[in-house]
């Protein structure tokens, strides 16, 4: 039995244990052999859900949950919720375990609450291999985003589709414009749409936005209103993200935008952890197909090798 089939056979509790790996260990050998081999078997459909704190994110999660279970009790879903930190220990303050209203015994569902720590694109350093990771493991797999504002661009650098929600009456739509976000998503939703006119011009707003960005011709971003609390229109939500993974599996779009985010989480790795100076010392990052994870290693292991002084002639 390989170790992505063991985990497979140990549930979640195997999945939790291989995360805390990942974060205690990320340059061990075990971690960069299990990651090699679940970066070699893809099988979740990868979801960004981000958006400003207090629009509902979590709310709207467990609603897209419920559709999804409900709709097919096989598919299964993992939950990746990066948290503020605490300043104290660095874990993750809010918990979305606790926030999500989700069966802890449902098999089918995994959530993992991970700290955001210094990181300001709303990801925490590890979510990538973590979302490699389950990605082999469930059918969808959702990245749900710190939520810090304008700074929530990296999960365009991990998740296949992006969900971006706005709040009606709270400026987020203005704050959409505003930012480099209306180049991220692939779908937009305006939460709390029981709040009536208000909600349908937050969603004007986002149209108009959209209209105004240099976008994929070959994709027309959707712009939703649901209301997650009343379970309204959840379900089209649901439908337009499958639809999305439909485009992506049209020619080599999944492989090739799969392939960016790979050398893109190298680059970022190799800058965070060994600075400008690392980066230039490591010299062509490219994979050319092969996985990231194994090329950090290399790297790690050549830039922390010891430098000989220059000889004098």
């Amino acid at each position: 039995m390989n170790a992505l089939d063991a985990l497979r056979a140990g549930g979640k509790p195997a999945l939790a244990r291989a995360l805390a790996l990942i974060e205690s260990d990320p340059d061990g050998a075990k971690t960069t052999a299990l990651l090699d081999a679940a970066w070699r078997a893809p099988r979740a459909h990868v979801v960004g859900l981000t958006g400003p704190p207090g629009v509902g994110k979590s709310t709207l999660l467990a609603s897209l949950i419920r559709a999804w279970r409900s709709g097919d009790p096989a598919r299964s879903v993992a939950v990746l919720a990066v948290d503020p930190s605490s300043r104290r220990t660095g874990g993750a303050l809010l918990g979305d375990r606790a926030r999500l209203d989700t069966d802890p015994d449902d098999e089918g569902v995994f959530v993992r609450s991970m700290a955001a720590r210094d990181r300001l694109g709303g990801l925490a350093a590890v979510t990538v291999a973590a979302m490699v990771l389950a990605r082999a493991l469930y059918d969808v797999v959702v990245i749900e985003t710190v939520g810090v504002g304008q700074s929530e661009t990296d999960v365009a650098d991990a998740a296949d589709t992006v969900v971006f929600c706005v709040q009606p009456g709270a400026g987020d739509s203005l704050q959409f414009m505003k930012a480099g976000i209306v180049e991220i998503p692939h779908i937009a939703v305006v939460t709390k749409s029981d709040l009536g006119s208000v909600a349908d011009r937050a969603r004007s707003d986002v149209v108009g936005a959209l209209a105004l960005a240099a976008r994929d011709a070959a994709w027309t971003v959707p712009v939703l209103a649901v209301s997650a609390s009343r379970r309204e229109d959840v379900a089209e939500l649901a439908a337009a993200i499958d639809t999305h993974w439909s485009h992506l599996g049209e020619g080599a779009r999944l492989d090739a935008a799969r392939a960016t985010q790979a050398e893109t989480w190298l680059v970022q790795a190799v800058r965070e952890r060994f600075g400008r100076d690392g980066l230039a010392r490591a010299g062509d990052l490219g994979l050319a197909g092969e996985s990231p994870f194994a090329r950090m290693a290399d790297v790690a292991r050549q830039l922390t090798r010891p430098r000989q002084p220059d000889m004098l002639d």
